[in-house]
């Protein structure tokens, strides 16, 4: 018997086709939920990991590939850019062509990436590897569409809520597991750990995750790409190297503008293109912009959990203000934030299912600010920097996943790819500019050995806290829930209607949203 699947009719002044096919016939195959997640939590924890694990062990592997501090630093660059450029694009494709297909690709590239750099004997053959590992950075965008279409409606908030915390767990976990992996064995199982996991992540994405039926149909807009790459490469080379290079000398400059300017143009162009990269319509959402504003603020006040409280721990006792721990010592005081992580990202879920996204978003970013605010005011002892790590751990993994619900929550399931990917891209902004802006300030105090003074470490917590007080106000900008749906019409995105559609009976029922329902 033939089956027919309907089309609903977009909104007035929409800018999608009249018509949107609502998703096709499954394979056949029935999604495990448990399994489904399983799966998707060990991809996102293998990059994760990867994202972090490096950093402390960089002048180990400067030292055994006879690099510079400067050239070694590439390996963490290019990783960044690789993220930044290939994250959208590659979600943007997930919507299209399916996001299991572009999962499997992304995992292939991040096992061909991590088993590179576990070979590689010379710095430029894992640069090249940190990029190809970079190309995972569309795994959250893609497991969150994956979660929303195939998962019922009452498990997907909860769901991305841990799979939020997955994420911010693996980067702290990252770092808590560089030093001794190091000590006891040798950088290059840094990466032949993670390559396991991808190999068991690859594996279950294959024969354990069925294709998703929401599909966005279309061409990438390859002369969006291009220019979008252009500005993110640009504005990302100029922030994280201006410190090194100079913030006056003209090739950071110049990377600055084109950067700019390179922005502006991809905004003009993708609002004339018929099928745009980045829907500029979704980000006029309030719901959308007041969570990336949000992911800018939380990407730059994470980082500064990452730098400052390992410095602080590692710097000498004789300093006065420094505590002597080694770098697996430091690793192990930032186990509490990812353990609260953990525990706050599924309760996350459970806030955002009940009051919504606008409850969990402002909770974390007022814990986040409190977490700074604390050592900012003193860090003489060990136990304010483990409450700081406790607070700024339950902040992010609220935050984290509600930033997620309320961007899935804000937009049709046919663009959830692409949202979620510009949310990620901001992030990942914030973390830069974080870094960047943190490094100035201890490098504007500094002893005459080139240590960080007191003082540094006091004024770069309280940069962080007053970032995070931005966060709290950008959640307080939230729209409630019925307000960001009407929004979310007025914009000409909400291109399915509001009562669920009947589909093939193997199916079930999507809600407006496009949730699966179950019955």
């Amino acid at each position: 018997m033939e089956h027919v699947v309907k089309t609903v009719g977009a909104p007035t002044g929409a800018a999608h086709p009249a018509a949107v096919p609502e998703p096709a016939v499954r394979s056949g195959r029935h999604a495990n939920s448990t399994l489904v997640v399983l799966f998707l939590s060990l991809g996102g924890l293998a990059f994760a990991v990867l994202q972090s694990l490096v950093a402390p062990a960089l002048p180990i592997i400067a030292q055994d590939l006879h690099s510079s501090t400067g050239d070694i630093s590439w390996v963490l660059t290019a990783y960044l850019l690789s993220a930044s450029v290939l994250t959208p694009i590659l979600g943007r494709l997930g919507d299209m062509v399916g996001k299991r297909k572009m999962m499997l690709v992304v995992l292939v590239l991040l096992a061909a990436g991590t088993l590179l750099a576990a070979l590689s004997t010379t710095l430029p053959v894992l640069v090249a590897a940190r990029a190809l590992q970079g190309a995972a950075g569309a795994i959250m965008p893609l497991s969150i569409g994956i979660v929303r279409d195939e998962l019922p409606r009452e498990k997907v908030s909860v769901t991305v809520g841990l799979l939020s915390a997955i994420f911010g767990i693996g980067a702290g976990l990252g770092i808590v597991l560089a030093g001794p992996i190091v000590e006891h064995l040798s950088w290059e199982w840094l990466f032949w750990f993670p390559l396991m996991l991808i190999g068991v992540a690859l594996l279950g994405v294959l024969f354990g995750v069925p294709e998703s039926p929401v599909r966005t149909p279309g061409r990438l807009d390859v002369l969006g790409a291009a220019i979008l790459s252009v500005s993110l490469v640009s504005l990302l080379l100029a922030i994280s190297k201006g410190r090194e290079w100079g913030w006056d000398q003209t090739k950071t400059v110049t990377l600055l503008a084109v950067g700019v300017v390179a922005l502006i143009a991809f905004v003009l162009v993708e609002l004339r293109v018929r099928e745009p990269l980045i829907n500029m319509r979704l980000l006029a959402i309030r719901g959308v912009w007041a969570t990336n504003l949000v992911g800018l603020a939380f990407g730059f006040a994470m980082f500064g959990t990452f730098l400052l409280i390992p410095m602080l721990l590692e710097l000498p006792a004789a300093t006065g203000y420094g505590f002597g721990k080694t770098v697996s010592q430091a690793g192990l005081f930032l186990m509490p934030t990812t353990l609260m992580m953990l525990v706050f990202g599924p309760l996350s879920g459970l806030l955002d299912r009940r009051y919504g996204p606008k409850l969990p978003l402002f909770l974390g970013a007022t814990l986040v600010t409190a977490a700074y605010a604390l050592p900012a005011a003193v860090h003489d002892e060990l136990w304010q920097l483990v409450v700081s790590g406790l607070l700024t751990g339950a902040g992010m993994g609220l935050a984290f996943a509600a930033m997620s619900n309320a961007i899935i929550e804000s937009v049709p399931a046919t663009h959830t790819g692409e949202a979620t990917s510009v949310n990620s891209i901001v992030r990942t902004i914030g973390g830069s500019i974080g870094t960047a802006v943190v490094a100035a300030v201890i490098a504007g105090h500094t002893t005459p050995r080139g240590l960080p003074t007191d003082q540094a470490f006091t004024s770069g917590f309280w940069v962080c806290a007053g970032v995070a007080v931005l966060a709290v106000v950008a959640s307080l900008i939230l729209p409630s829930a019925r307000r960001r749906r009407a929004e979310s019409v007025a914009a000409g995105v909400a291109d399915l209607p509001a009562e669920p559609v009947e589909l093939h009976p193997h199916l079930g029922r999507r809600d407006a949203a496009g949730h699966a329902q179950v019955g």
